[in-house]
């Protein structure tokens, strides 16, 4: 059944913290995955889930900052994982694999942002690279955990997805980088990808969803001189937010969290959502953030998954020769 991407009135909102999504929740039992949980919205993530009681599994490229980054919280164990080199991504995969333990839920949340002109493995574009195709082969290499434990895979977008579709002519920037375009496209892919996941995941109770956590101050923004976001209006001269739009991190957190455990979308998949609620589809008078037509299109999803499998070299869903 294809989810419709309009609203269903959970009776939360932009100012909805994890706590308030998460009151009354029990993971007790649960397995949870969140890529870059020991750092903004993941750690926030991190914590919220693991004082529902679930086991919070974070695999960091610096898992010794990881480790320090979420010592004290209950229920949390770190790995090793570099979304940027696929030997690591199946390196990580293989040892969970390995521990026999079932996945129930998974959020992909680590990500880079406007970041200078940075070509990883054989020369791809860092943004699309990190962002999209790291989680894409990980989710693929994670499969069997993931089906076993008909998992709920969170692909956390942003409502930059905006920006730019697919650049299908030239995704990695090979005429041309530019840093905005670039992240744009990576928020893309995160939302067609879940797309994809979902339409071919949920015949094995596998269901995917993306989400634009609003807009929020966190280390994602590390590439960002303080000159430009201070001209954005974001911030003042001395790093105080300064437009009343941003959200707090538990406010940024929960949209992610709420696609991850609320039985309000038992049943559902394959949908863009923000201020924890399905989005509505973008309107072109500007009355809404909303979702583009293009990052929630299935044939589109499809051939970004055909891509990404050529590109990585892994496809859980390929036929057996």
């Amino acid at each position: 059944m294809t989810t419709p991407q309009h609203r269903i009135g959970s009776g939360f909102g932009a100012r909805s913290t994890v706590d308030d999504v998460l009151s009354g929740t029990d993971l007790s039992g649960k397995i949870a995955v969140v890529t870059g949980g020991s750092s903004g919205l993941g750690l926030e993530t991190t914590r919220a889930l693991a004082g529902a009681g679930a086991r919070v599994i974070v695999p960091a490229r610096r898992r010794a900052a990881a480790q320090e980054a979420v010592a004290g919280i209950d229920g949390v164990e770190t790995d090793e994982l570099d979304l940027a080199d696929l030997d690591s991504v199946r390196a990580f995969a293989e040892r969970f694999l390995a521990s026999g333990r079932d996945i129930d839920i998974m959020i992909n949340s680590a990500g880079v942002m406007a970041c200078p002109e940075t070509r990883v493995g054989p020369g791809w574009e860092a943004q699309f690279a990190v962002n999209h195709l790291g989680h894409f082969a990980l989710v693929n290499h994670l499969w069997p955990a993931l089906a076993h434990g008909g998992a709920r895979v969170v692909a956390v977008s942003s409502g930059a997805h905006g920006i730019t579709g697919i650049r299908w002519d030239d995704v990695h920037f090979a005429q041309g980088y530019d840093r905005w375009q670039a992240y744009g496209q990576a928020k893309t892919a995160n939302a067609l990808f879940a797309v994809q996941l979902d339409a071919i995941g949920r015949d094995h109770g596998v269901r995917a969803f993306s989400l634009h956590p609003g807009s929020i101050l966190t280390p994602l923004q590390r590439h960002l001189p303080v000159e430009d976001m201070v001209a954005a209006g974001w911030i003042d001269e001395q790093g105080r937010p300064t437009d009343p739009t941003f959200k707090t991190p538990a406010q940024g957190a929960a949209t992610q969290v709420w696609a991850a455990t609320s039985p309000q979308l038992a049943g559902m998949g394959g949908v863009y959502c923000e201020d924890c609620d399905i989005a509505e589809p973008f309107t072109e008078d500007g009355s809404g953030d909303g979702v583009r037509t293009y990052a929630t299109d299935p044939q589109q999803a499809a051939r970004l998954w055909q891509l990404s499998a050529e590109l990585t070299g892994v496809d859980a869903f390929a036929a057996a020769p």
